[in-house]
């Protein structure tokens, strides 16, 4: 486990080189978001901001997802991939937040998690940038596999390297922390090939050839 010296270094270097990492999906409200979230397990934020102008043009409202034709509304949502799944999943959303939240995105971790296709990481997403809240610290592909990387967890499992994150990062910055790791997993830190060579964080990641 990196030192508590060490990762207040990497929340500083991070947040010099990218002092404007912020959520890359673009959205207006809540329900937006929510779909926009759903939509992009899986599936890159470049593709589910192509789909998402046209798609909140046609669905304006959460009545609007709720009453959707889900044949229709997979062909909208068709090129982020598992559509399936994901039209299913936003459909029985809305319907659920019009049942049983009077037509309002929950703003409650517990609540949030009781919609069909959203788990820890679309939650927190949700909280952190619609409404403020931070309950945990969302852990996507690139946050997961940075984590590891720079030796602040050695779990696979993201709900464990939530919690490890959890014990180990300010509270203040648990809502901005994930785009950090994103914006570097992104431009330095690549699955593919890392470049470590010119990584700012190479003198204290243990991974560092």
């Amino acid at each position: 486990m990196t030192n508590s010296v060490n990762i207040d270094e990497i929340i500083r270097r991070l947040g010099k080189l990218y002092p404007d990492a912020k959520i890359a999906l673009k959205y207006s409200n809540p329900m937006e978001l929510l779909v926009a979230t759903i939509l992009s397990a899986q599936c890159t934020d470049e593709v589910v901001n192509r789909i998402t102008p046209p798609l909140f043009k046609k669905y304006l409202s959460v009545e609007d997802y709720a009453s959707a034709d889900i044949a229709e509304f997979e062909q909208d949502i068709k090129s982020a991939g598992f559509y399936h799944n994901k039209a299913k999943n936003i459909i029985a959303s809305a319907e659920l937040v019009i049942e049983k939240y009077g037509g309002n995105i929950p703003s409650v971790m517990e609540e949030l998690i009781t919609l069909p296709g959203v788990a820890r990481k679309t939650a927190n997403i949700v909280l952190y940038n619609a409404f403020g809240i931070t309950e945990g610290i969302a852990v996507d592909t690139h946050v997961s596999r940075l984590s590891q990387k720079l030796g602040l967890s050695s779990n696979n499992d993201p709900v464990k390297i939530e919690k490890d994150l959890m014990q180990i990062i300010p509270r203040r910055i648990w809502g901005s922390f994930p785009y950090l790791l994103i914006e570097h997993g992104r431009a330095v830190c690549i699955a593919r090939k890392p470049k470590c060579a010119i990584c700012n964080l190479n003198d204290i990641c243990p991974s560092a050839p």
